[in-house]
């Protein structure tokens, strides 16, 4: 199916002459660059076609855990390459279809298990089927698929698409980003508010290959324990067929911005957010102080998923709550940050980890927090932009105090408390390579908790050392 559709758009450039990682939750989606402009609307359906983008993308991913002395540790090498096709304008509307391929080309035995924990990979899988981790040869997905309307400033997409929101979002950390299939909206109809949201039913989460339905999406990665000890059984057992999710944004002044989102989930929970960022001017041209505050609750609806408990996603009747702050100053060379982030112990807070990073401020790549009760983090953050020569480094130091691991209640997935170091280095190239960017991200971890001489508490979790190399071409 893929290489039909491939070729099918190598038909269609050639006819036409068309030849021509991390994001922040609250950017636009932008996994394709290149060119990008747009041409006005015509009378001929075959001309927004000829006069359609075209971009393309080459990615290098290199990773490699280095566990503690007596555990196994595991590397992957992934390649691999899409392109992507989008009309121009007809009477507002536009299709794009885009598709991307993935090869394994030299890894460890991701499937075989560590002999002191019994666990295997934990990072290095999800760069290719975390569900067949056997599969080294060509893995393809249809990643875009959709119309899309212009009003104005406003559009209404249906299809596949990629979003970029607190609680779904690319999480862009492996060879593809997590997709949705349904219909969503943004619009830009009033003064200095934007309202975006939509009904998504279908999900392609990160590190797989398939599309699966709302319910289906949820337990694809490792589904850790229930509260009571027992090891969790909602995948493929949560009974939902779609979401909701909406978020407002309004800009009262240009030194306030409030956020507000929601995610409803039928008959399993429903979760809300909101947050507010203030910016304080300084002495100096194009530096400036700010400050955010964040809000996030969430409660159990129906039965949390499942009429059987030990299939329920969310326990009934059972909520979570989550508040967090941060400081800092911004250059046009340095943004430094003061980072702080509180789980009470009201109980876990729980979002799937198929569609999404966590939207916190203590956010670190890497690693969640999702899954937690009774969570303290605080993290500073530093990056430092060269522009001139194309440098970006960002550094970052967390503290995460965490419920003991034998905790079930509160700790899902059997992370002990941890001291989080990241080093992430980026150049983008220019010249005869532009389109080439790299990036070498250095990830430690070191324990700060009750291991109960367990191992499977330890091994890809604590006292160890990430490393990613990326290299990216786009066209």
């Amino acid at each position: 199916m893929m290489r039909l559709i491939f070729f099918s758009i190598t038909v269609l450039l050639w006819c036409s002459d068309a030849f021509s990682q991390h994001q922040e939750l609250i950017t636009k989606p932008d996994m394709w660059k290149g060119k990008k402009d747009l041409t006005i609307d015509t009378s001929s359906l075959l001309h927004a076609f000829k006069s359609g983008t075209v971009n393309g993308h080459f990615r290098y991913f290199f990773m490699t855990t280095d566990n503690a002395k007596g555990l196994s540790d595991f590397y992957a090498n992934a390649v691999g390459g899409g392109i992507r096709f989008e009309t121009a304008r007809f009477k507002g509307f536009q299709f794009a279809v885009s598709g991307f391929y993935i090869f394994n080309i030299g890894s460890s035995d991701l499937t075989k298990k560590d002999p002191l924990s019994g666990q295997t990979s934990r990072f290095e899988t999800p760069l290719f089927d975390v569900e067949n981790p056997t599969n080294t040869n060509d893995l393809d997905r249809l990643e875009e698929l959709y119309l899309k309307y212009n009003y104005k400033q406003s559009t209404v997409v249906l299809g596949r698409q990629l979003i970029n929101t607190p609680f779904i979002n690319l999480q862009d950390g492996r060879m593809r980003p997590t997709g949705v299939d349904g219909l969503w909206m943004v619009i830009n109809a009033l003064p200095k508010t934007k309202i975006e949201g939509g009904l998504l039913y279908a999900i392609s989460p990160r590190g797989t290959v398939k599309w699966y339905g709302v319910g289906e999406s949820i337990g694809v990665y490792p589904s850790g324990v229930n509260v009571d000890g027992t090891k969790s059984d909602y995948s493929g057992n949560v009974e939902a067929s779609n979401l909701w999710q909406v978020g407002i944004h309004h800009e009262p002044t240009k030194q306030v911005q409030l956020h507000a989102w929601n995610l409803y989930l039928p008959n399993v929970f429903n979760t809300a957010m909101i947050q507010a960022d203030y910016q304080l001017p300084s002495n100096l041209a194009h530096h400036h102080y700010y400050t955010s505050f964040q809000l996030v609750k969430q409660h159990a609806l129906g039965n949390g998923g499942n009429h059987d408990p030990s299939k329920r996603y969310m326990e009934k009747n059972s909520s979570a709550l989550s508040f967090g702050a941060r400081l800092g100053y911004k250059s046009p060379v340095w943004d430094l940050s003061l980072n702080y982030n509180r789980i009470t112990n009201e109980g876990r807070y729980l979002m799937p980890r198929e569609w999404g990073r966590d939207p916190f401020f203590t956010f670190m790549p890497r690693e969640r927090n999702e899954g937690f009760g009774n969570v303290q983090a605080f993290v500073v953050k530093a990056a430092y932009k060269i522009p001139q020569k194309q440098w970006t480094v960002n550094l970052a130091a967390g503290y995460f105090k965490l419920p003991d691991v034998t905790d079930t209640k509160l700790n899902k997935y059997g992370l002990p408390s941890y001291i989080q170091v990241n080093a992430d280095i980026r150049y983008a190239f220019a010249g005869f390579f532009q389109g080439l960017d790299a990036q070498l991200l250095i990830v430690s971890k070191m324990n700060q908790g009750e291991l109960h001489n367990q191992p499977k508490y330890e091994i890809n979790k604590v006292n160890m050392v990430l490393y990613n190399f990326v290299l990216n071409y786009h066209f």
